[in-house]
């Protein structure tokens, strides 16, 4: 498994499911639309109001789950940072390649954010014939 095989695996994909702690180490998961960097970072936006933010200030690591179809799915674990500065607008514009409409939304949402995803370690599994199922590990 490579970084390009990863990569081309994630960017066929729009949606995750994303899981966050909550400040009692409970777990909370959500439904977010993402884009994905050539370095397998993950951005997405959503509003201070919501309860992942919350979240993800308190607690920045998560665990996303990637496609599910056909039993092939990729398990991602890694860092969330708020995207606040204007060294960050090439992450902005990933995320708004995939969703054009969040371009609109990041001027016209009240408490709008982005966030990018650093990754940890990532398992690609294939459970078909023949299965596959491997991890890659990042160092920080």
């Amino acid at each position: 498994m490579t970084k390009d095989f990863l990569y081309n695996f994630i960017k066929q994909h729009t949606l995750a499911v994303i899981s966050t702690s909550n400040k009692e180490n409970m777990p909370e998961a959500a439904l977010i639309g993402i884009a994905v960097s050539a370095d397998l970072e993950i951005i997405f936006d959503t509003v201070k109001t919501s309860r992942k933010y919350k979240n993800l200030v308190q607690n920045p690591k998560v665990a996303l789950v990637i496609g599910w179809d056909n039993e092939t799915t990729v398990q991602y674990e890694g860092t969330a940072s708020e995207l606040s500065g204007d060294g960050d607008d090439d992450y902005k514009e990933i995320y708004f390649s995939v969703y054009p409409d969040g371009r609109e939304r990041a001027v016209t949402w009240p408490h709008i954010v982005h966030f990018k995803i650093t990754p940890t370690w990532i398992r690609y599994s294939n459970f078909n014939e023949p299965v596959v199922v491997e991890e890659m590990v990042f160092s920080d």
